[in-house]
């Protein structure tokens, strides 16, 4: 296509952008980290799971390790589908639920087997062109080091408090100083930074057979 004389085909006084390095995302933090996966040699899969596994860290009341997938991909020959959502725990009978209405919003009984991990590592795998470990280099260094909250999640994040607050573990991990971070604050997840190194080292492994999972099933049985 000859952009020498584009005309835009719509009312709108906003220009496109024309780039072959372009990665959007909700939260800008996460765009780069895509955009340093392409920087680094990667495809368009690596920049995608670079920024979604970042958006853990740096958008964490809209996204987080423990959650599904779905990707729809064209590699230039044909159109692929993945849909990594959780598996129901086996324990999840019909007589489990028995006397129940409806299905839990909270807790343990809410949770369905995380398919987000397994995902990356697929899509990695089979799409991707760098090596598994560099696409949590990003993720890693927010996490450890922290980074300034932006104002649109530290408002999602205040308006989350009052149903969370009380479910173990939110309030010590995401309410520094016993509130949600305001806007240009500075937020780490030290934590998660080490969780997410296990992951990269065992291509996600440990969040379902080892060290991880173990922690999660203590944690669920207490």
């Amino acid at each position: 296509m000859n952009f020498t004389n584009y005309t835009s085909a719509y009312p709108t006084a906003r220009r496109p952008t024309m780039a072959a390095n372009v990665v959007s995302t909700s939260q800008p933090l996460a765009a780069q980290a895509g955009l340093r996966m392409l920087l680094d040699g990667g495809n368009a899969v690596d920049a995608a799971l670079g920024a979604a596994i970042a958006l853990t860290i740096v958008e964490p009341i809209s996204n987080g390790i423990g959650s599904d997938l779905f990707a729809i991909i064209w590699d230039g020959k044909g159109l692929a589908g993945l849909n990594a959502s959780g598996r129901s725990p086996a324990a999840w009978t019909p007589e489990y639920f028995a006397g129940q209405k409806a299905m839990p919003v909270r807790g343990w009984n809410s949770v369905s087997v995380p398919g987000c991990v397994s995902a990356w590592a697929e899509l990695s795998e089979r799409y991707g062109q760098l090596p598994f470990e560099k696409l949590f280099e990003p993720a890693i260094e927010y996490a450890y080091n922290g980074y300034l909250v932006s104002p649109f999640v530290a408002q999602r994040w205040a308006l989350q408090v009052p149903e969370l607050k009380s479910q173990p573990g939110f309030a010590e991990a995401f309410l520094p100083g016993g509130r949600a971070p305001q806007a240009g604050e500075r937020f780490a997840l030290r934590d998660a930074a080490a969780t997410l190194e296990l992951i990269a080292e065992t291509r996600g492994k440990a969040f379902y057979e080892g060290e991880l999972a173990e922690r999660n099933e203590e944690h669920a049985a207490a």
